[in-house]
């Protein structure tokens, strides 16, 4: 009680020292001079990773103490009082704060003109000194409005404002002042004032709130040292559910307006579940004292691991009715990754963003591994393989394939590399070095990493350490193979039989010319054959090969294989090539493969034939239109049902919907779902994915119409809700082909449904009609040509962006695509990093014609000023529109 006394009285004599005009220089004020001997930060909004460790060699033992004036308005008050150890004084010091009005800055006690440039404050060495210095600064910002910052949200049902923060990779200098690096840890003691119906949170349990007429003041306990990154604020009038029968306090946050779509006991079932899990995993207590988790709109992410404070982008989390297994399963993913950081991120931080990717690739790892046990999602595993996996496995083949930890000059790059490399393959490896060392040396090892290194920053070579003298174990050679070098390998079966035994048996490993590294992974190898026209196991063992050939002695002998499957469990990272006698295998029997796991790979074994150009697009649809029938396993539907999809996306592109032959193949899809659909009645979460992929493939007028019987609930389908969601879905996707009178469909609907997520989903539904007005019109917005464009949050343009172009609109596309290519430099430099990364996601044109890639060949020859996330989005595009080109040279439609 005595410190947080202390602590009301040291603002309170702050706040009065500020309060004269900030504008003027008195007698007193000290005039700042410049340091000759020291190199000035670079004028940008960047901090570059020099800068960040002359900085943090010279600062320590750093304390914030925070005041905020929140009203729900444009703009917010603050001040920021930063305690520090300095042990160099000889040259200039930066304190960083973005695009806010300085009302006042005291250093050390005196009053200082502000040296500001919008980006940071420059405090000049004689006002500094060896040892202990404070600097308060007291300011004036807008909220951000682009998922960053302290971000506002006005909700248009009831009008209600909501704010929270979000700070990765370097944003907290958006809400306050501070030394925005994170290997600056530091504890923060906060004192908020805000409406009185509001909810105020953080990293640490408000202890105390007082009235204050229409406001309350609330105050919090100072945390533990984390980064800035780490910390957090939130505040608005939301909805608070608590459950207090797990070791921590939790609560779940919501805007009022869609507390309804919210299922708490879910949450609370998988946070109770995982902190008891990893708890015993990782031998270390949960490090704070309570777990908030709050669902906040216009996130720009899926949910960030604030400590203690956890934000979840609520258009993932909502539900009109009941939750779908798959909607269930995300959500204890998603729970249980945010969660592993709170050790792995939270408690031991990284020094700089180059080791982001640590972070990310253990959570991803750590989720999986949590959700397979300590939810009812024991396929967890399964899942991965089917989703990020092969993301990463796509990502890692791609020309802007990169190794899992890169260098970041600048927080301007610090999420150049953050991609399916950086989650999946990350987590992929992760789990293969398990496999390697064992699972309870790789644990043990994980445990004395957070204990050693527990509220420090740490480098990758602290973890690899750790692992390996948990395994006794040199780890360099496999740290140099699977983290500094890029690339996915090859493996294939070489095998021989004599009189039906195998007579030679040797695993190959190739690797792509341009990523030449071979690399050394434990795996496992497992035979098949045919009885009786069912297939089964006839042996597995366990391998460890390394180099470019390795005999596998143990299997010589063993009865001739109808197919060898040379990675099977999913042990390593590697990329299977099927022997030429185990694919025809594969594509006679997929669906008799009684192994879940397996018959996913045998999946997409096939899909990879398609995309390396091995089997024609049309030959796999006929392999999987009859196979596709006849499978159970909910996982695996989902996973073949994107494949079916995305090739018949490949066909859009190529043909357009015009063509006799994709009409055909569309319609007998359409017809396929719908069969399945009415067969699957008592099966929920399968009638509701085998009724979304209807939704994707019914562009026909008949598949259209009856859709639109669904909608108006002229067709009832058995067991088949029709939530609020599902409703925009069948909108959107009529609004997409033309069907009749689509535009007031969109109207009837937005006045059902004018919330955040309605006006959303109406925005999309008009902006993906085929009608080249309303595209030049939003094409506009996007671009910023247009003043209608100050109307829209960002989070409204990123719904436009991802809806101008879908796959069969290429002749839209084609009639701006100069335009968007000519100007990508322009938008590039005035948009920044955070709008690009939306934009090129969809924006970037590619039509699967010769045309276009030159097109996208000529901006990459020319267009050198692009950023670095640009230029490689732009390479990206131009090597997916070479590889439509190369399966449309396969294709041939009977």
């Amino acid at each position: 009680m005595k410190t947080l006394i202390a602590f009301i009285i040291t603002i309170s004599t702050l706040l009065s020292a500020c309060a004269s005009d900030p504008q003027t220089t008195s007698q007193s004020t000290l005039t700042a001079k410049s340091s000759t001997t020291f190199k000035a930060r670079a004028e940008n909004a960047f901090l570059s990773e020099q800068q960040a460790k002359s900085r943090s060699e010279r600062v320590s033992k750093v304390d914030y103490a925070l005041t905020f004036n929140l009203t729900g308005g444009e703009s917010f008050s603050a001040t920021s009082t930063i305690r520090f150890d300095l042990s160099d004084n000889s040259h200039a010091l930066t304190v960083d704060l973005d695009k806010a009005h300085i009302n006042s800055l005291i250093v050390n006690g005196h009053k200082i003109k502000p040296n500001y440039n919008q980006w940071f404050i420059t405090l000049e060495s004689n006002v500094l000194k060896l040892g202990r210095n404070t600097v308060v600064v007291d300011f004036t910002r807008k909220h951000s409005t682009n998922g960053e910052g302290l971000h506002r949200f006005t909700d248009p049902v009831d009008g209600k404002v909501y704010l929270y923060s979000h700070f990765e990779p370097a944003a907290a200098h958006q809400m306050f002042a501070l030394f925005d690096q994170p290997d600056l840890k530091a504890t923060y003691q906060m004192r908020v004032l805000a409406p009185k119906d509001w909810q105020v949170l953080s990293a640490t349990k408000e202890t105390l709130i007082k009235p204050r007429g229409a406001q309350k003041e609330w105050y919090f306990d100072r945390t533990l040292k984390l980064s800035p990154y780490n910390f957090s604020l939130h505040a608005g009038p939301y909805k608070v559910w608590q459950d207090n029968s797990a070791k921590y306090p939790m609560r779940l946050l919501a805007r009022q307006s869609v507390a309804k779509q919210i299922k708490p006991a879910d949450w609370f079932k998988y946070t109770k579940n995982g902190i008891n899990f990893f708890e015993n995993y990782y031998g270390v207590d949960y490090p704070f004292r309570k777990y908030d988790q709050i669902l906040v709109p216009d996130f720009l992410y899926g949910a960030m691991e604030n400590a203690a404070a956890i934000t979840f982008a609520e258009r993932g989390f909502l539900t009109n009715g009941a939750m779908t297994a798959s909607q269930k399963q995300r959500l204890a993913s998603v729970i249980l990754h945010e969660m592993a950081h709170q050790w792995f991120g939270n408690l031991v931080t990284m020094k700089w963003w180059d080791a982001l990717w640590l972070n990310e690739s253990f959570a991803a790892f750590m989720q999986t591994m949590a959700t397979a046990e300590s939810t009812e999602f024991d396929n967890a595993w399964r899942s991965f393989y089917a989703g990020g996996k092969q993301s990463a496995y796509s990502q890692d083949q791609r020309i802007t394939t990169h190794p899992i930890e890169v260098p970041v000059p600048s927080t301007a790059n610090a999420f150049d590399n953050i991609d399916a490399i950086t989650y999946s393959k990350g987590a992929s490896v992760l789990n293969q070095l398990r496999h390697l060392l064992g699972d309870e040396i790789f644990r043990r090892g994980i445990h004395n990493y957070l204990t050693q290194n527990a509220y420090q920053n740490a480098k990758l070579d602290d973890f690899i350490a750790a692992l390996a003298d948990a395994a006794n174990r040199n780890l360099d050679q496999w740290k140099q193979q699977w983290l500094y070098k890029p690339g996915v390998n090859t493996l294939t079966a070489n095998f021989q039989c004599e009189q039906g035994k195998i007579s030679q048996f040797s695993l190959h490993q190739s690797a792509d010319k341009n990523f030449p590294t071979l690399r050394e992974q434990r795996i496992q190898v497992a035979l098949f054959n045919i009885d009786q026209n069912k297939l089964a196991l006839t042996n597995s063992v366990a391998v460890t090969y390394q180099d470019e050939s390795t005999v596998v002695h143990s299997l010589v002998g063993q009865r001739c294989p109808d197919l060898v499957y040379p990675n099977y469990q999913d042990w390593g990272f590697v990329k299977v090539n099927l022997d030429e006698k185990s694919f025809g295998t594969a594509k006679g029997y997929l669906s008799e493969f009684t192994d879940p796991l397996l018959r996913s790979m045998l999946w997409q074994s096939l899909w990879d034939s398609v995309r390396d150009g091995k089997l024609p697009l049309n030959d796999y649809l006929t392999i999987a239109m009859a196979n596709i029938s006849k499978e159970q396993d909910y996982t695996i539907l989902g996973q073949a049902l994107r494949q079916i999809a995305q090739a018949e996306g490949y066909l859009k592109t190529i043909y357009g919907i015009d063509n006799v032959k994709v009409n055909v193949i569309s319609a007998k899809l359409a017809k396929l779902m719908w069969k399945n659909m009415l067969s699957n009645s008592d099966d929920t979460n399968k009638l509701r994915r085998w009724f979304s992929y209807f939704q994707s493939f019914a562009h026909s007028n008949n598949g259209l119409t009856r859709l639109a019987k669904v909608l108006s609930g002229e067709t009832k389908i058995p067991n088949l809700t029709v939530t609020q969601d599902m409703r925009w879905g069948i909108i959107a996707t009529l609004s997409r082909y033309s069907y009749e009178n689509s535009e007031q469909l969109i109207l009837n609907e937005l006045k059902q449904d004018n919330s955040d997520t309605g006006e959303k989903s109406a925005l999309y539904a008009r902006v993906v009609a085929p009608n080249i007005a309303v595209k030049a019109k939003w094409l506009d917005v996007i671009q910023g040509n247009t003043v209608n464009e100050k109307d829209l949050p960002f989070s409204k343009v990123r719904t436009i962006m991802s809806a101008m172009y879908p796959a069969e609109q290429t002749a839209l596309s084609a009639a701006t695509a100069n335009q968007r290519i000519n100007e990508l430099t322009k938008t590039d430099s005035k948009k920044g990093a955070v709008f690009m990364r939306s934009y090129n996601r969809s924006m970037i044109p590619a039509l699967c014609t010769k045309q276009s890639v030159q097109r996208l060949n000529n901006a990459i020859n020319t267009q050198k000023q692009l950023s670095a996330g640009t230029m490689r989005s732009l390479k990206e595009t131009l090597q997916e529109d070479q590889r439509c080109l190369m399966i449309k040279a396969k294709l041939t439609l009977q």
